[in-house]
């Protein structure tokens, strides 16, 4: 079965689990009864710890806690 962004699922599940198991130093289990969702929030995260991708906003204290509180 092919996806929209080239290569076939089992090709992107063995590249995930690469970069849960080796990247994020994970265990198998652990990655495979994760969310897909959470596990794509923490990569993202990741890749921004490591300078590999700037965050899409970024919000001081001062922009969450209005002034006077």
């Amino acid at each position: 079965m092919n996806n929209p962004c080239g290569g076939n699922m089992e090709e992107v599940f063995t590249r995930l689990l690469y970069y849960g198991t080796v990247q994020m130093g994970m265990g198998a289990e652990d990655f495979w009864l994760m969310p897909l969702g959470l596990f794509l929030d923490l990569w993202a995260c990741h890749k921004q710890f490591l300078g590999m991708e700037k965050p899409k906003q970024t919000f001081s204290i001062d922009d969450i806690i209005p002034p006077g509180i």
